[in-house]
């Protein structure tokens, strides 16, 4: 296993396996003889991370919103190793967390604008639904991308 600052390759004491899936915590489950979570030494750069630029204010449950940014498709496709593990983490993620709760809900996203990655300062898009049983009252959302997530926004959800 090896970290990447963006320049250097670094080994880590954690030894060798596949990467089988990045996690939207920055986390990544690894093959070795088992299945394990590899917590990556450092951390990301903020200028890897997506940014949110038009987003609603208040949304309802069960209800689909359009959010635009830069980024949120990261700036890799994540994990290849060969031909069997092909694990692209290059689509948006978005999270809503409750803030009287901490109630943590992740919203299925769809109708990308682009599925390409490292796309700069192009202002991308996608659909989120927001999840019918979440929490209500005021929020932040985020959008993470291969595991780094955009600074949090403020929303109400109702």
């Amino acid at each position: 296993m090896y970290d990447f600052d963006g320049t250097h390759l670094t080994p880590d004491a954690a030894g060798t396996g596949s990467p089988i899936l990045m996690l939207p915590t920055g986390q990544a489950l690894v093959e070795t003889f088992s299945v394990e979570v590899y917590n990556p030494k450092g951390k990301y750069q903020a200028a890897w991370a997506p940014t949110v630029t038009k987003y609603p204010h208040s949304v309802n449950r069960g209800t689909t919103y359009k959010i635009s940014g830069k980024q949120f498709n990261g700036l890799s496709q994540a994990a290849a190793f060969g031909d069997e593990f092909e694990t692209a983490t290059n689509y948006p993620l978005v999270r809503i967390t409750n803030t009287a709760s901490g109630h943590v809900f992740y919203a299925k996203t769809h109708d990308h604008s682009t599925m390409g990655v490292a796309t700069g300062n192009t202002i991308v898009s996608t659909n989120f639904d927001v999840p019918a049983d979440m929490d209500t009252g005021a929020s932040t959302l985020e959008v993470v991308a291969n595991g780094i997530p955009s600074k949090k926004v403020s929303l109400t959800v109702n």
